[in-house]
């Protein structure tokens, strides 16, 4: 194969991006299923143009095409061996038609965009998978996706109206009612007409009828609607370029009606009694999910009724009275305990907890993983109980696990089940499970894909589904439209094994030595890279902490799972083959900013942050490093030395000519200006400071507070001593390590942490509590400190360290704060979001009477010493303006801006020209004057 020729001819007549890198082509290997294939090359097109001709370059040299959007199919039908073409970047909204209720769009377009959009005109896009904020329409067209609302508005295949699309020959159509004047239409016609008895009988017999192809609507009494019966082929018969689809409107309220029930199949038998009162969704969720959610995020669960499973009713209104009335004639119908939800706040809360299943079943509690590959059966709704009755008893004959929720309003059930699928015997035990299911899921009328398509995980199952007729008429509708067959093969017609070609295969079996422990992986780094499983909730680009970089890039390798990838195919070593001396990974991994959102945002709390450590130690170990690990690595002890002359220190750095330097040899940003060193650092104004009596508390002196902002210590020690305590410092130096492992210097970072461990043992044995008001040292007392040195001390530290609010709250609850009566902007800290919480400081900044103008979730950009670096200047000041720098400018001067993080305040004052305030500042400047020693 002339793979030079492809590459060559691709990059004369695309305007997109071609990319035949092992980097890239890594990041493709596999979508949000079990199964991998490396591709031959990328294209990422520009416009519709791009797209043709990239097709028209893959049949010059006869090579498979591969059409896809996000990359979140669960079925391994985005993935394959051919040429990728990523249609992601085709996103434009062409139009809305109010008056007509349709929207023309590219096939890249994103859902939420689209219904946010739609959302001007009072109209939305029905079909809603999980994954609305990251799918793609020609994704959604490709798989035939439904979602939650399917109850109400059909799944996507109900929604479409035209598809613009080209064939692998060249020939571009629009099908759709109106358009049958074509060669390709009257083929199927004819194709149609003389299997009219198998179309009746086999096909469109349930809404949620996802297998095979939907030859139904080539029906005469269905309109033999070609764009309908191109919606869920899986990219194996055309290209879709473009699409005309369906808008509905919005209801004017919406209540969400909460039932419990003791399991799932209780609530799976309540199900047909629901049905009747039309509501708009049906779903289920199990208290498994929950309890693995409240164990892995410092944001607790909403709270919800009694009871070991739960059906999520949702009920639309023209006010909300008449929605609530609505809901609770279904709870008087169903007598079981429930809770009717009007809030939209309270709302969301509940459907993120939902739309996270997915991912939160991949590991069980006991922290065994769990895989897709049975998640989307659906049976007629009357069947359901009967079918999890008779799905438990195979599971429990096959000594399987699985955590059940799923689409119960249209019988469609998604579950994880704790396959061994790296062992040849497991994968053994996989396939008689599967071949089992099949049957069982025919015996009780279903299908095999209630949604996600079949691809490879089911295609060589259907023929348990369906009859050799139906088979046949398949292969011969895919022989219209592909007769070359080079549009995605080995999906639906002629497939894969569903034991093939299976991703775990490529991983070493053998754990890989490494410096942390990865204690929720059981101490095994390659569990570790498993842990992504391709949900993409990290390519949001919006309302979510992680992932910052990919929030401004836009780019696959700047996400969580795109970086997740890269590591995965470094240890795979099949594509990226220079282990951990990979360029293409340490490329991919620049950009991380560690910030840790993915360790809570992330469904499967992939933590990114460790795992750039972990890399960057292997990488450079007894290597010349980048010039930021020497100068900003290295911090606490530049410090501590420039604590001894901090005027000639701050002098120099203030020097234009000085600065230039230091920052030119240092690698950092000449944009960034050098923050001063404090005149006397906190551990020494806070010895010479008045005795006070109470409690004791060690205060934790971290480097930004010790020796940039010692005022922010003295304030927290004025807070806790008003609270009736007595914070006392660490007998001797003390250092979490963070800025040694944010940049990959491990061995010197757990030598800095064995050492406080020690000089803080006296503290721990006695029981003392630890507050500390840097976000980030705190959570790496919490994390890094316990997993790099795997000490029993370290494990005391986590457990007894608090952020101020934290303590105050477990430790002084009837503590009344002084009354501050101000409105605040307040950037909530990426690592306190990810793993600490901050529900204690809004409690408590409630309690003080500041009133919280809220700003979107999201990293101030600076994150320790990223935003400092030279070559992530622009990225970082990119992030700051998304949100927190335009809030901060908008707000009025008597607005307070709060920030507990020391980099968040450092954006926010060179970004805004604002000078934020730590929380104990705010609640210090409040309280009766300090004492001289104190000023």
């Amino acid at each position: 194969m002339d793979l030079a020729g492809l590459e060559r001819r691709l990059t004369e007549t695309v305007s997109g991006r071609v990319a035949f890198d092992a980097g890239t082509r890594a990041l493709y290997t596999v979508d949000a299923s079990n199964y991998r294939k490396v591709p031959l090359g990328v294209v990422l097109p520009d416009t519709e143009q791009d797209a043709v001709a990239a097709v028209a370059a893959a049949r010059e040299f006869d090579v498979p095409l591969v059409p896809r959007g996000g990359g979140t199919s669960l079925a391994g039908n985005s993935c394959g061996t051919g040429l990728v073409l990523d249609l992601s970047r085709l996103d434009r909204i062409h139009g809305i038609d109010p008056a007509a209720r349709t929207a023309r769009v590219g096939p890249g377009v994103v859902l939420d965009d689209l219904r946010a959009a739609a959302a001007e005109y009072g109209l939305t896009f029905g079909p809603d998978p999980s994954t609305h904020s990251r799918c793609t329409l020609g994704g959604m067209i490709g798989n035939n996706s439904c979602g939650a609302h399917s109850v109400a508005w059909g799944t996507t295949l109900d929604n479409v109206v035209e598809l613009d699309v080209v064939r692998y020959d060249g020939t571009r159509l629009t099908v759709g009612r109106g358009h049958e004047d074509s060669e390709v239409h009257r083929a199927l016609r004819a194709l149609a007409d003389a299997n009219l008895a198998v179309l009746r009988t086999e096909f469109g017999r349930l809404g949620r009828q996802v297998s095979g192809y939907p030859l139904h609507q080539l029906l005469p009494e269905n309109g033999r609607d070609l764009a309908k019966a191109l919606v869920g082929t899986e990219g194996t018969c055309v290209v879709v370029l473009g699409a005309t689809v369906r808008l509905v409107p919005v209801p004017a309220t919406r209540v969400l009606l909460v039932l419990g029930f003791s399991d799932d199949i209780a609530a799976a038998d309540a199900v047909p009694a629901v049905l009747p009162y039309q509501p708009l969704t049906v779903e289920s969720m199990d208290e498994r999910i929950v309890a693995l959610r409240a164990s892995r995020n410092p944001v607790p669960p909403p709270e919800l009724p009694p009871g070991g499973a739960w059906l999520f009713v949702e009920v639309g209104g023209d006010d909300v009275t008449a929605a609530t009335t609505a809901a609770s004639r279904i709870a008087n119908e169903l007598g079981v305990p429930h809770a009717v939800r009007a809030d939209p706040a309270v709302q969301r809360e509940l459907w993120r907890l939902r739309e996270e299943g997915a991912g939160i079943s991949t590991r069980m509690a006991d922290g065994s993983e769990a895989w897709p590959g049975w998640e989307d059966t659906a049976v007629p709704p009357e069947n359901l109980g009967a079918y999890l009755r008779d799905l438990r008893e195979l599971l429990d004959r096959h000594g399987l696990r699985g955590l059940t929720y799923g689409h119960f309003g249209e019988g469609c059930i998604h579950v994880r089940i704790d396959w061994d699928l790296v062992r040849p015997e497991g994968v053994a035990a996989y396939r008689r499970f599967v071949e089992e299911g099949a049957d069982l899921v025919a015996r009780h009328g279903g299908s095999l894909s209630g949604e996600h398509g079949d691809g490879q995980v089911r295609a060589e199952l259907l023929s348990r589904m369906y009859s050799p007729a139906a088979i046949e008429l398949f292969e011969r509708f895919k022989a219209i439209w592909d007769p070359a067959d080079r549009m995605n093969p080995g999906a639906v017609v002629r497939p894969y094994r569903v034991d093939e070609n299976l991703r775990f295969a490529a991983l070493p079996s053998l754990p890989v030595r490494t410096a942390f422990s990865y204690p929720h992986d059981g101490g095994d780094f390659v569990r570790a890279a498993r842990r992504c499983v391709g949900v993409a909730k990290c390519r949001n680009h919006s309302g979510s902490v992680m992932c910052p970089s990919f929030q401004v890039t836009g780019e696959e390798r700047h996400s969580t799972r795109g970086r997740a990838r890269m590591l995965y195919e470094m240890l795979a070593g099949e594509v990226v083959t220079d282990g951990w001396r990979s360029e293409e990974v340490r490329d991919a991994l620049d950009l991380c900013l560690s910030c840790k959102g993915c360790a809570s945002d992330c469904p499967v709390n992939v933590d990114m942050a460790t795992y750039k450590a972990e890399f960057l130690y292997h990488h450079y170990r007894r290597r010349r490093r980048p010039a930021a690990h020497y100068s900003m690595g290295w911090l606490p002890l530049w410090l501590r030395l420039a604590s001894r002359f901090p005027r000639a220190a701050n002098s120099a750095m203030s020097a234009p000519a000085v600065s230039a330097v230091l920052k030119r040899i240092g690698g950092i940003a000449r944009e960034r200006s050098l923050p001063a060193v404090a005149s006397a650092p906190f551990t020494r104004r806070h010895r010479r400071s008045s005795a006070a009596g109470g409690r004791r508390v060690l205060l934790w002196p971290d480097t930004f507070t010790n020796f940039f902002t010692p005022e922010v210590g003295l304030a927290a020690v004025r807070v806790l001593r008003a609270a009736g305590f007595d914070p006392v410092l660490p007998g001797g130096s003390v250092c979490c390590g963070l800025t040694w492992v944010s940049t990959g210097q491990l061995d010197v970072a757990r030598r800095v942490m064995r050492r406080t461990l020690r000089v803080l043992e006296p503290e721990l044995v006695a029981g003392t509590p630890i507050v500390a008001v840097e976000p980030s040292c705190l959570s790496a007392l919490r994390g890094e400190v316990p997993e790099l040195t795997a000490d029993p001390r370290a494990t005391r530290l986590a457990e007894r360290s608090h952020t101020l609010a934290g303590f105050l709250a477990a430790h002084a609850p009837q503590w009344t704060p002084p009354m501050i009566d101000r409105s605040a902007v307040v950037q909530v800290h990426c690592h306190q979001h990810a793993t600490l919480g901050f529900d204690a400081e809004t409690r408590l900044l409630a309690r003080a009477g500041v009133r919280v103008e809220p700003l979107p979730a999201g990293c101030c950009g600076l994150a320790g010493n990223f935003g400092f670096e030279r070559e992530h200047y622009e990225i970082s000041l990119a992030l700051a303006e998304r949100a927190l720098l335009p809030a901060v400018r908008s707000a009025s001067p008597d607005t307070l801006v709060l920030a507990d993080g020391f980099s968040c305040r450092i954006q926010v004052a060179q970004g805004a020209g604002r000078t934020p305030a730590h929380l104990a500042e705010v609640l210090a400047e409040r309280l009766s004057p300090p004492p001289a020693g104190e000023r």
